[in-house]
């Protein structure tokens, strides 16, 4: 099977790798040199010290990345997305399968990856759109250590082929036909990680990282419920396995992002110094958006939004957080 990954960051890197041991892949590059260094063996912006394989190829050239392509993956940025999707409209056949690995809402419209898609490739089969997501970080994959991960499609049998692509004895895939739930969960966690960076910031402990991952999966549930998501999927690992990864580690960009506003940081200034982009930092306002559209409460969301866009200090955020009225568990 030939493949496409259109992106050539950590992740989309990591997914060619998987790809590449078994399947012609081929990685697309915004930049020509960085396509050239991966043809050499190694992405040194996004993965320095990692060998890549042999077999993956890569090129500049995004039409030439997905010609004959038998499914298409889509690694860019939310904010990108739209845009790089439009360049390959009416050269990938509608029956290719197109997997979203991007995790977040497009600004304006709040369209999530898969609307996206669909939106511009307005002829493409929607049952063979979908996503792959879950606790999935880029080096800890690559150094080979054991995780899992869902990909989501209306399309199951698509969705099985796809599994067999990518399961490896350290990559274990589930299928999942809730393509909604998975992609909204995905997507909200970002925000929730940088609350839970801002708890680790402020040198709070697990007690408080507990509380925080724990009332975040509701915040995330019930928004995701409204939106058309199954409430078993959040239980999962597109919803409570990339919530703990993301919340937990000193690797997610997201947390990262919180941990240094927790220590006092500007936002400006930690943006400035990273490479890469913490999604929760846009997708904030546009879950909140979401949130108001279908009369959802999301307290940690909203103070995460505060923090990042209205400059309220997180150790304030966390005392509105503790001082909201009692009420019961739901």
């Amino acid at each position: 099977m030939r493949i496409a990954v259109i992106g050539a960051g950590s992740w989309g890197t990591t997914i060619a790798t998987l790809a590449a041991r078994r399947h012609p892949t081929a990685l697309w590059a915004r930049r020509p040199e960085l396509a050239e260094a991966i043809r050499a063996g190694e992405n040194p912006d996004y993965l320095p010290g990692y060998r890549l394989p042999y077999g993956l190829d890569a090129t500049a050239d995004i039409l030439a990345a997905v010609d004959g392509a038998e499914v298409v993956l889509m690694a860019v940025p939310s904010h990108g997305y739209r845009a790089v999707i439009e360049q390959i409209a009416g050269v990938v056949d509608p029956d290719v399968p197109i997997v979203s690995l991007t995790k977040g809402i497009e600004q304006g419209t709040l369209q999530r990856m898969t609307e996206v898609t669909l939106d511009v490739l307005d002829d493409h089969d929607p049952q063979r759109v979908g996503v792959l997501t879950g606790p999935n970080l880029a080096k800890e994959i690559m150094d080979g250590q054991p995780t899992a991960t869902v990909i989501a499609m209306e399309d199951m049998e698509t969705a099985t082929v796809l599994q067999r692509v990518f399961m490896g004895p350290t990559f274990r895939v589930y299928t999942n036909p809730d393509v909604v739930g998975c992609e909204t969960a995905g997507a909200l966690k970002n925000v929730m990680a940088i609350a839970a960076g801002m708890s680790s910031g402020l040198g709070f402990g697990d007690n408080s990282l507990a509380t925080l991952i724990t009332r975040a999966l509701a915040e995330l549930t019930r928004l995701g419920v409204a939106m058309g998501g199954r409430p078993q999927t959040f239980a999962g690992l597109a919803g409570m396995g990339d919530l703990i990864a993301t919340c937990v580690s000193d690797k997610s960009r997201n947390h990262r992002v919180g941990f240094e506003l927790g220590r006092g940081r500007s936002l400006d200034e930690i943006i400035a110094e990273t490479q890469m982009v913490a999604e929760g930092v846009k997708t904030t306002k546009a879950v909140l958006e979401l949130a108001g559209r279908h009369g959802i409460e999301m307290p940690i969301a909203t103070e995460v939004a505060h923090v990042l866009y209205e400059g309220e200090r997180p150790k304030a955020a966390v005392l509105k957080l503790m001082t909201r009225e009692a009420k019961p568990e739901a």
